[in-house]
């Protein structure tokens, strides 16, 4: 009987927040209730930490080269696409970058900037790619509690954006992140084409320090929100969300760049390499071994 009476008022808790969502976006894929990609986050979570590294215990690694080229080329088309439509739907056609609030309307240029906001979520699904292309090439080592957050955490986050407030100011990050994504992942793609490529490399060490650009400059917009005398953004919860996660993500790169950058120039190269490496498979792609120059 308590049970019963539990389960009724959580349905009656979540049927009055969900009363508060955007009813334009209530049809589309994932977006009915934010159950089923919790199952799919949960089953992400178990393959790559239990499921995945038990079946390939016993297995040779996978040899994913041709596979790799393709994914990473295809989420740099992607997010090439990504920015394009968040520039013509918002960013590039009328967002003040200061207090731009979500158009709920019915608006082409409203549903476009929705429709680009589901879209950006349901990308998320696909970069957990990179988690299970470790596992199954026996990368274990780079399956970190910080990559496997990272990649549970923006799906699931997210879900309630395009849900509540698809537009408005809450979509910069995004429309950074796909930026940062093109070069991150055309870095990826060409380091899986193998030896020969390495000469067009020589700007791998610019990675870092455009991650970190990508996290001051999202922490910077969204902050703005807390010296504005009025600005009535409809959900300043995803603001708060979205600061502490800038915060989060820039103190984590500061403490790499110290690391790798001061303490690792003391290093062998084969350590300041590991170095590299071990910091930034946490929100890095690292479908390749990322080596530092001396």
């Amino acid at each position: 009987m308590e049970f019963d009476d539990i389960k009724s008022s959580a349905a009656l808790i979540y049927d009055e927040f969900i009363q508060n969502a955007d009813s334009r976006t209530e049809e589309w894929l994932l977006m009915s209730s934010p159950l089923p990609q919790t199952i799919i986050i949960a089953a992400y979570i178990y393959f790559v930490t239990s499921l995945g590294p038990r079946m390939m215990e016993n297995r040779k690694a996978f040899d994913l080269k041709g596979v790799l080229i393709v994914y990473n080329f295809g989420v740099v088309a992607l997010s090439l696409y990504m920015c394009y439509e968040f520039v013509m739907s918002g960013w590039g056609t009328g967002y003040s970058f200061h207090c731009d609030l979500v158009n709920y309307s019915d608006s082409p240029q409203a549903l476009r900037m929705a429709a680009t906001c589901w879209l950006y979520y349901f990308s998320k699904f696909i970069e957990m790619l990179d988690t299970v292309f470790f596992v199954l090439r026996k990368k274990n080592s780079q399956v970190t509690f910080l990559h496997v957050y990272h990649h549970s955490i923006m799906p699931f986050t997210w879900w309630f954006g395009v849900r509540f407030a698809p537009g408005g100011m809450g979509t910069f990050h995004a429309l950074l992140n796909c930026v940062v994504h093109v070069i991150m992942y055309t870095y990826y793609g060409l380091t899986a084409m193998g030896p020969s490529y390495q000469k067009y490399l020589w700007w791998k060490k610019y990675l870092t320090t455009i991650q970190l650009i990508q996290f001051v400059l999202v922490t910077s917009h969204i902050s703005q929100y807390f010296f504005m005398s009025n600005c009535p953004y409809q959900f300043p919860i995803f603001i708060y969300i979205i600061g502490l996660y800038g915060l989060i993500f820039l103190f984590l790169f500061l403490n790499f760049w110290y690391h790798a950058y001061t303490k690792g120039k003391r290093l062998p190269k084969v350590l300041q390499a590991q170095t590299w490496q071990h910091h930034t498979n946490g929100v890095m792609n690292g479908n390749a071994i990322h080596e530092k120059d001396e």
